[in-house]
């Protein structure tokens, strides 16, 4: 992998030329940001709908490549499976992820998702050294592969990164504990209608007030993010579509009416 820097406007760009496991030369991926979805901000300084790459200076990024190796994933790939030795970090420059843990029934249940520049796999080397989740590409995922010390080494280089890596920890940990503490206050209705505006502000796309959601689930990957039952997601879906909340298809939904989805979440429309 090769990093150059060039004029981009009145801003630095960073062209990473990224060769994939056979050699070939990919598409460039510059330095700066896709346009991210309107959405909540977290600490000051720091735009919390963007990943930590992102995040990044176009210096930053470039040593932070150097520090790694850069791999391609084809969809449906398995990026690493729960238990596995865990050796590095995945930081997603493009593409995303499913995050899909198994129960103690066996039954393998989507617990999150990633993509827009966040960091996976960090939290395992921290603790049991294994994988705690397996980590499956959902469309093309162009990753940066780094060596936990090697990745620590670079936060404490780069004092700036630093905190922003911070920030964007301390907001996911928040996002889980807050999660947890609506389990006994909402339905599973309502964290299902919650979870499809969050996709629709984050990953949705559209014009005329309808937004398709661009991430393909299934109703059973609906129901483990939105922590509840099948049978629940099946009998909202069938209501939400008929009251004309929203239009479905083969792993696809489209957002027709987002007031009436917050509603739906009981959110004050």
């Amino acid at each position: 992998m090769r990093a150059t820097q060039r004029a981009c406007g009145t801003r630095a760009c960073l062209d990473l030329i990224i060769k994939d496991w056979h050699g070939s030369k990919l598409d460039v991926i510059t330095g700066l940001p896709p346009e991210a979805s309107d959405g909540d901000t977290g600490m000051p300084g720091t735009d919390t709908d963007k990943g930590f790459w992102w995040l990044l200076t176009a210096s930053e990024q470039g040593d932070l490549s150097e520090a790694g190796l850069t791999r391609v994933y084809k969809p449906g790939s398995i990026m690493c499976n729960e238990g596995d030795l865990a050796t590095h970090l995945f930081v997603l420059v493009t593409g995303s992820v499913k995050i899909i843990s198994v129960t103690a029934d066996g039954d393998r249940r989507v617990v999150a998702l990633r993509g827009h520049g966040d960091v996976v796999g960090e939290i395992s080397g921290e603790t049991t050294g294994q994988r705690t989740a397996t980590v499956q590409a959902i469309d093309e995922v162009h990753a940066l592969i780094v060596g936990y010390e090697r990745f620590l080494a670079f936060l404490e280089s780069h004092p700036k990164a630093g905190r922003l890596y911070l920030h964007v920890m301390i907001q996911r940990w928040g996002e889980a504990a807050a999660m947890i503490s609506t389990l006994s206050v909402t339905t599973g209705m309502q964290r299902l209608a919650a979870l499809l505006l969050q996709l629709a502000g984050r990953d949705g796309n559209g014009t005329d007030g309808e937004v398709r959601i661009a991430i393909p689930l299934s109703q059973e990957e609906l129901a483990g993010l939105a922590s509840t039952s099948r049978t629940t997601v099946t009998r909202a879906l069938r209501s939400w579509r008929r009251r004309g909340f929203i239009r479905t298809g083969q792993r696809q939904i489209r957002i027709l009416d987002q007031q009436a989805l917050q509603r739906a979440a009981g959110r004050p429309g």
